[in-house]
């Protein structure tokens, strides 16, 4: 079940999604946060910006817990997100023990979406987390801030098809 604490980092993330797409990046958003619910780093996409298309937050936070947290404080943290990790980083986020993931929008959610618009397939399957990583627990979505991510993507591509 989501929180109130749950939904104030996801809140963040959805602001960080919308720093990205000020940016030029696709608007991706995430929070790592302890047990206890401090937040201990942030991150958005930075796709396009870096030149790096592996670039995206939930990565860059599970390397980022990897590096910095015992494994006992990794399996008690929360990674949240705007939108639901792309196989690369559900993969990370197992790999690196993080325990917990809840999300704004799922990645069937962001497909039909795109769908809608026209935007053609992805370039990488959309599995749900726990396929990728079966030892997370995840929650989502977030009804609450589904129109505010839904937006963003709305935004992100109708600029990037007016700049084309």
């Amino acid at each position: 079940m989501i929180s109130e604490t749950d939904l104030n980092h996801l809140r963040r993330c959805v602001e960080l999604a919308g720093e990205a797409l000020a940016d030029g990046d696709d608007p991706f958003g995430s929070v790592l946060a302890s047990a206890d619910g401090a937040s201990l780093a942030e991150g958005r996409n930075r796709e396009t910006t870096s030149g790096d298309p592996t670039a995206h937050p939930e990565f860059e936070l599970a390397r980022w817990a990897a590096l910095n947290l015992p494994a006992a404080e990794r399996a008690g943290a929360t990674l949240y997100t705007s939108g639901e990790h792309c196989p690369m980083c559900s993969a990370a986020q197992g790999w690196c023990g993080v325990g917990r993931v809840v999300y704004v929008a799922s990645s069937a959610q962001l497909t039909a979406w795109l769908d809608e618009l026209g935007a053609g397939p992805s370039p990488v399957r959309p599995i749900p987390v726990q396929e990728v990583a079966p030892g997370i627990t995840v929650e989502g979505p977030a009804p609450e801030l589904e129109e505010q991510i839904h937006d963003l993507h709305r935004q992100n591509y109708l600029k990037r098809n007016r700049s084309n």
